[in-house]
């Protein structure tokens, strides 16, 4: 895909994201060719990373053509798209969020189970097939600077406990008022609430706690930036997140056109841990790789993960 077109389908999605996805003639969004698949990704790094390895891998085993719809603003966005026919495939759905934020659910910190909940209800409800994991789970995850961890003793997210009150601690803002797994139900399972909560973009929370503008932050737990600043992340020993392991999502309209997409897609299956995830994002983040380059490079020395496909 050129630059252009890759910023075409930036600047159209911007705009289909205020306008609800409504039905238009952007490019990525009309499926003009019958042998092009509609790959949507959020604006996360990972998200991006993921949907440059599905387009490598399906133009790489198979004849079909993609593009790629960037920068989705969120999970329902890009759960619009593909409900609507504006996309053929997620390049990362997590279990936990749409079991809550799309199924309507309760929360539910049972893995297999969540798993089977969303998995079925994906199929039956919205014709949808939910794949296994990559391998790795982007769990939210509260984080401090190693001399604030070792100034109070944080180890745990219970250890904030007895500092919670006179802590400033910058948050992803969509968790703020998520049900179930967010802040109001986080101040009932730990027992205690922050003294200043900063609900902030996820982006950002790891510089403010590196700069010491925050004593404590909440961001995703594969992010290469908390290796880039040596940050400790702390245990939730409560078990208070939900599993929010990271799968693609396909419509079952696509996987029927193009039988050959499921084998394909499968091959990434359990093959990306989460090592291997923050080191990619790390990639990204700090070195300011291109996504695509990334994608390629660590595909190229899987050598495609020929004949691994389940």
């Amino acid at each position: 895909m050129t630059k252009f077109k890759r910023w075409c389908v930036t600047a159209a999605l911007a705009l289909v994201s205020v306008i609800g996805l409504a039905g238009c003639g952007f490019p990525g969004l009309s499926g003009s060719s019958s042998d092009t698949v509609r790959i949507a990704s959020q604006n996360t790094t990972e998200q991006q990373i993921m949907a440059y390895m599905l387009q490598d891998m399906i133009e790489h085993d198979s004849n079909l053509h993609t593009t790629i719809i960037n920068n989705l603003g969120s999970g329902t966005v890009s759960f619009n798209a593909l409900k609507n026919n504006q996309a053929d495939i997620s390049s990362i759905r997590f279990v936990g969020t749409d079991l809550t934020t799309i199924m309507g659910k309760k929360a539910d910190r049972n893995q297999k189970r969540a798993e089977k909940t969303v998995r079925e209800g994906f199929k039956k409800d919205y014709h949808m097939t939910y794949f296994p994991s990559y391998g790795f789970a982007d769990t939210y995850v509260f984080m401090v600077t190693q001399q604030t961890a070792k100034k109070y003793g944080l180890n745990n997210v219970s250890d904030m406990k007895k500092v919670a009150g006179n802590m400033s601690v910058g948050i992803d803002q969509i968790w703020l008022n998520r049900k179930g797994d967010g802040y109001d139900g986080f101040q009932k399972a730990y027992g205690y609430k922050f003294g200043e909560v900063h609900p902030m973009q996820i982006g950002l929370v790891y510089d403010a706690v590196a700069a010491n503008k925050m004593d404590a932050v909440l961001g995703y737990s594969t992010d290469g930036r908390i290796n880039s600043y040596d940050l400790k992340l702390l245990k939730d020993d409560k078990h208070f997140f939900p599993p929010y392991d990271a799968s693609a999502v396909a419509t079952d309209a696509i996987l029927k056109k193009h039988p050959q997409l499921k084998p394909i897609i499968s091959k990434l299956n359990g093959k990306i841990s989460l090592k291997t995830m923050q080191e990619l994002n790390y990639k990204v983040d700090n070195n300011l790789e291109e996504p695509e380059v990334v994608a390629k490079q660590f595909l190229e020395q899987h050598n495609y993960f020929e004949g691994s496909a389940d």
